[in-house]
């Protein structure tokens, strides 16, 4: 269960996507958050919420994965009998903002970022953010001395070395109320595999992307490369060198935000979300109807579509296209389409049958039932690296799944026909 708390009554619902962690309840009674949402419940009908394994929220043996936080937006939004709302992705919160407003445009008035970078660990192609080293050092301090001044003040909240001792032992208590330490370590070390990147170009909602000049946590260099990967965002600088949005002039930032709001023109329905393609085919089809012949086949044939449609209702998948023995299917979350292409790949072989899939997450156009764009050609291409019982995804499939238990063996670097560039692939398991 998903606690959330629903105060003020703007005209615009802004949905308040936390960073990691969180407590409806304590909130109220910390000055500097308390102040913050007293004012944005006076500019919006705010929605705020605890994501799984903190706060007030169920305690999961597992913590969420960002396709199931992005999912938990969704599931707030209907809880609370919204149907498009602002969504403000608080520091490590934008990740599943920017998720949720590139698979549910039509859901997203407008999109707000604090404090966030497209990853955590810096990569070479990715400066900013911590070294891995230090980021492991940073999850095993959680892990020993949770919640600690070092990272308070430091790499997790990014308070600064200024705020006051009383200040720290106020938020040590808020930290041990909010989360355990297993749970803010396994959000941690999911947040160090996600790279939202490849995502941000299917961003079609009014974006607002907000960051300090000094924050010790999320890079303003990073910060304005993250907007300049979004169609059309406005990114805004506002000095100081603390991390949380409501820990330095917090009227400027929410002045901001209104007067972004008060500009945004109500969001038309766009053709191009961020979808999940999945193509399927049986292995040696040929060389099987042959060996068995055309009724057998049939028969054969037969139950493989229904396993397929199946376990596409199961994983809430939609199917696309289905010729011979090949299917087309989207999904609006990743994780769900491997595990699909997983199931159907074993609920196949008691048929005597064999198949390969292919996925790749990016941004599809909608044509009535059908689907088009680059990311379906590249997902075709993919399937067609595949061999008998291998689901093949592409990298960006593989980072956006991170910590859903889902393991993946490196293919290679490859060059898909007709797609520019090389491609990293991955074989997935269960």
């Amino acid at each position: 269960m998903i606690a959330y708390q629903v105060t003020g009554s703007g005209e615009n619902t802004l949905v308040f996507a936390p960073g990691n962690l969180s407590h409806l309840d304590l909130d109220w009674e910390f000055p500097l958050r308390a102040e913050f949402f007293e004012r944005l419940s006076s500019m919006f009908r705010l929605i705020r919420f605890d994501k799984r394994g903190t706060g007030l929220s169920d305690r999961p043996t597992t913590m969420a994965t960002l396709e199931q936080r992005s999912d938990d937006i969704r599931a707030v939004m209907d809880a609370a009998s919204v149907d498009s709302a602002i969504v403000l992705g608080n520091s490590e919160g934008a990740s599943m903002a920017a998720m949720f407003a590139a698979t549910h445009p039509q859901r997203t008035r407008a999109l707000v970022i604090w404090g966030a970078m497209a990853r955590f660990v810096a990569t070479e192609d990715h400066p900013w953010g911590l070294a891995r080293a230090e980021y492991d050092r940073m999850i095993q301090d959680v892990q020993d001395n949770w919640p600690s001044e070092w990272y308070l003040r430091g790499p997790g909240a990014g308070f600064g070395p200024d705020v006051d001792d009383a200040f720290i032992q106020a938020s040590m208590r808020y930290c041990r109320a909010a989360a355990s330490p297993s749970a803010v370590a396994a959000y941690e070390r999911m947040n160090a595999e996600i790279d939202i990147r490849p995502i941000l170009g299917a961003i079609r909602v009014p974006t607002l992307v907000m960051n300090r000049v000094g924050d010790p946590v999320a890079s303003c260099d990073a910060a304005r490369d993250l907007a300049s990967r979004i169609p059309g965002a406005r990114f805004v600088a506002f000095p100081g060198t603390v991390h949380p949005i409501a820990a330095l002039a917090p009227e400027k930032v929410l002045a901001e935000i209104q007067a972004f709001v008060t500009g945004v023109r109500p969001v038309e329905v766009d053709d191009r979300v961020l979808a999940t393609v999945l193509f399927v085919d049986i292995v040696q089809s040929t060389e099987a109807l042959s060996a068995i012949g055309d009724s057998a086949w049939k028969v054969r044939l037969e139950g493989y579509y229904r396993i397929v449609r199946g376990e596409l209702t199961r994983y809430r998948g939609r199917e696309v296209s289905a010729a011979g023995d090949g299917f087309m299917a989207s999904f609006d979350g990743p994780a769900r389409a491997v595990r699909c292409a997983l199931a159907v790949a074993a609920a196949v072989r008691p048929l005597g049958l064999a198949v390969r899939a292919g996925l790749h997450t990016g941004e599809v156009e909608l044509m009535g039932d059908n689907i088009g764009g680059i990311a379906v050609h590249i997902a075709a291409r993919i399937v067609a690296e595949a061999g008998a019982d291998e689901v093949v995804v592409s990298s960006t499939t593989k980072d956006l799944v991170a910590g859903s238990g889902l393991a993946f063996e490196r293919r290679g670097i490859k060059p898909l026909k007709g797609v520019p560039g090389e491609w990293a692939l991955f074989a997935a398991a269960g």
